[in-house]
């Protein structure tokens, strides 16, 4: 016979399976007693229509904190419109410590409205997730202050989410979606019929973006994913082997992925049923789908924090397709589609026609100076006529070019030009068709392309880097050259007369909306931390000074941005990788329309050209001269530690125009560093490079490839 204890033990074990929640019928019985959609609902619970459908269905349950706002709301109702025979909800115990949650307002339409839903607030229990998953509450900005994506009945969840292991997939606007995948093609399933998440295409003849899951290690495991992948010669090449049993799941369920594989940014798709496209992209935390170099601090960040960052960078720029520089060349795609709708005049049908202004849908071979050394066009021609070396300044003035006065000063500063490449980008006509080749042409500054000229006959001031070379010395002889070069000279004053030139018939300006949507982002993400463009040079080195640390998750998105940008250059000459690549061999990169080195090489020109007038005008304002430069950083000799004490300023106040001109805008400066003027003259006796150092640490010069 049983005892007291055993029969008390087995009576509270009945109790505990008591059940949450009345039947799916009674639920659906309150909502609509109550007279409140499927979709109202789901808005109050920030989850999806098919997931409330299935609470009412019984298809399935929802969790906490979810469960516990249902059963609050469930039960307010049910004391509204009782029903014979229907038990009471179960009150919530003593213990928890109800925190709350408002429900939204109603969305503009037809759908009824109940004060019971409008007017309540919705409660879960204590034992909602642990609040170092959710985003604090002083990391936040307002919400005026976050990108506003345009509305789409289509995404209504915006497009990503961050999914944990426990099913909770955190999306943008802290909203939480209940996601029951277990496996990958659950979850690629889940995403396209019941998530609500993608984003509506950012050009009329364009396409949607495919909506993002990001995948933690915790969820990353659950789906049968190893937590790392490791054993490869380069990152870039990091992908799950074919018989792995998560690719044979995806394959078996009639899935495809791309060539790439199973990678830390994985697509997943099948061929499109007329225009409705069917593809997820994945990105796999712990398999480093976030560099750190791109992404600062993002990897290790909460899941909604994550969601955060990434749902501001793919409103203000695109939804990520992998890294940076992939996102920032998708873009350029993205925003001048190569194909538009055009009629057929014999069949009077639609039919997919050239986009002017874009691209195209075909590759395109360079001409054999614009390429590199190993492109099939060079090693197939034997091209020996030497090639394009339009790159960024790598340029250390020589120390026994420095004055007396220059040593004794006690600063030396650096200057940073904003997203040089970004601003080199804007009005920037560059060449859409193939080139050709003419024999002593003469020289157009308007028109694209690259030209063979002897420019060492420019004489400059020694104590500035020659425009003309990245490493700032003087060419010695005839040179190919990108048309932004060739005219600096002529600007200078000197004449130029090309021997040979590869130029572009049909031009444009492919980068301005690249250009326009990026600058907007980056100028907004820096307003909301704090640096607008209507401060004046004190009070912008004062906010600049305080901006990353106003608001981690949105200084990871502007360095996302910065990244974008010279990544998305860079990989216009995205170069082959791994040790089985012999010249002469195509490579993927090559098979894309936006290959194009002509046009990296005409934005990074233009940038480099820049630089050296601001640098020429400088030392006419002021008598003084730059000890190095890297990139788009510059490094002066200065009587003080701030870039006020050597600027060239009006006697009203304003900065002298032609220099250099402290502001958030891309082109403009801001401080990058300062250090001891012995500290730099003794990096340069050395051989070093001081703008690769003024801010204590390495500068890497990442143009993408």
């Amino acid at each position: 016979m049983a005892s007291e204890e055993e029969l008390f033990a087995s009576v509270d074990a009945l109790l505990e399976e008591e059940p949450q929640l009345p039947p799916p019928a009674e639920r659906a019985r309150l909502r609509e007693a109550a007279g409140i959609t499927q979709a109202r609902l789901a808005q109050a619970l920030k989850t999806t229509t098919q997931t409330v459908k299935n609470y009412e269905n019984g298809r399935s349950e929802p969790k906490s904190p979810r469960l516990e706002a249902y059963q609050r709301l469930l039960r307010g109702w049910s004391e509204k419109f009782p029903a014979h025979g229907v038990p009471a909800l179960p009150a919530p115990s003593r213990q928890e410590t109800p925190q709350p949650i408002v429900v939204p307002p109603a969305p503009a339409g037809p759908e009824p409205e109940s004060a019971a839903l409008t007017q309540a607030s919705v409660t879960p229990a204590a034992s909602e997730r642990p609040a170092a998953r959710r985003p604090a509450a002083s990391s936040r900005r307002p919400a005026q202050q976050t990108a506003q994506p345009v509305s789409d009945a289509r995404f209504p969840h915006g497009p990503l989410a961050v999914l944990d292991a426990d099913g909770s997939a955190y999306g943008v606007d802290g909203i939480v979606l209940d996601c029951p995948a277990t496996s990958v093609p659950e979850l690629v399933e889940w995403t396209l019929h019941e998530s609500g998440l993608g984003a509506a295409r950012l050009h009329r003849n364009g396409k949607d973006s495919d909506p993002l899951i990001v995948l933690t290690a915790a969820a990353a495991v659950k789906l049968g994913l190893p937590e790392r992948l490791e054993g490869h010669e380069q990152r870039r090449n990091l992908r799950l082997p074919d018989d792995h049993p998560v690719v044979r799941q995806v394959k078996k369920a009639k899935w495809q992925l791309t060539q790439r594989g199973f990678g830390p940014w994985a697509r997943i798709y099948r061929k499109a049923q007329g225009t409705q496209r069917q593809c997820v992209q994945l990105a796999v935390l712990s398999w480093d789908a976030l560099d750190e170099r791109s992404w600062p601090g993002v990897a290790a960040m909460d899941p909604a924090d994550i969601a955060r960052v990434l749902g501001v960078y793919a409103r203000r720029v695109i939804t990520p397709r992998g890294s940076t520089a992939v996102s920032g060349l998708e873009l350029m795609t993205a925003l001048r589609p190569p194909t538009r709708a055009v009629r057929d005049e014999t069949t009077g049908n639609w039919v997919p026609g050239h986009n002017p202004g874009s691209l195209g849908t075909e590759p395109m071979d360079p001409a054999p100076p614009e390429a590199t050394q190993e492109h099939p066009v060079v090693v197939g021609s034997g091209w020996k006529g030497g090639f394009l070396n339009e790159e960024a300044y790598q340029w250390v003035r020589d120390v026994d070019l420095l004055s007396d006065e220059e040593c004794h000063l006690p600063y030396a500063v650096g200057l940073d030009l904003n997203t040089a490449f970004l601003a080199a980008a804007a009005r920037l006509t560059v060449g859409l068709s193939a080139p050709d080749h003419f024999h002593g042409p003469q020289f157009n500054p308007k028109i694209p392309g690259s030209w063979l000229v002897d420019l060492s006959h420019v004489e400059l001031d020694p104590r500035l880097p020659s425009p003309f070379t990245p490493t700032g010395e003087r060419p010695d002889g005839p040179a190919w050259y990108q048309t932004h070069t060739v005219a600096y000279a002529q600007e200078l004053g000197y004449n130029v007369q090309p021997l040979e030139a590869y130029l572009r018939r049909e031009t444009g300006a492919y980068l301005d909306p690249w250009h326009d949507r990026l600058k907007t982002a980056y100028l907004d993400t820096l307003a909301d931390l704090g640096v607008t463009r209507d401060l004046d040079d004190h009070a912008f080195l004062a906010a600049m000074e305080r901006h990353k640390d106003a608001d981690p998750a949105l200084a990871a998105v502007l360095g996302a941005i910065k990244a974008t940008v010279k990544g998305g250059i860079g990989k216009l000459r995205e170069r082959p990788q791994g040790r089985r690549y012999r010249d002469g061999e195509r490579w993927p990169a090559l098979e894309r329309p936006t290959w194009r080195p002509d046009i990296r090489a005409a934005v990074i020109s233009k940038a480099r050209v820049n630089m050296h007038r601001k640098l020429l005008n400088m030392a006419k304002l002021t008598g003084l001269y730059p000890l190095a430069v890297l990139s788009d950083c510059v490094v002066y000799p200065s009587p003080g530690p701030s870039p006020l004490d050597f600027l060239p300023y009006a006697a009203s106040g304003k900065p002298q125009p032609g220099g250099f001109r402290l502001g958030p805008s891309p082109g403009l400066a801001k401080p990058e560093g300062v250090q001891e003027m012995l500290w730099a003259v003794d990096l340069m006796e050395k051989g070093y490079n001081p703008a690769r150092h003024i801010k204590g640490g390495d500068a890497v010069l990442d143009e993408g490839e």
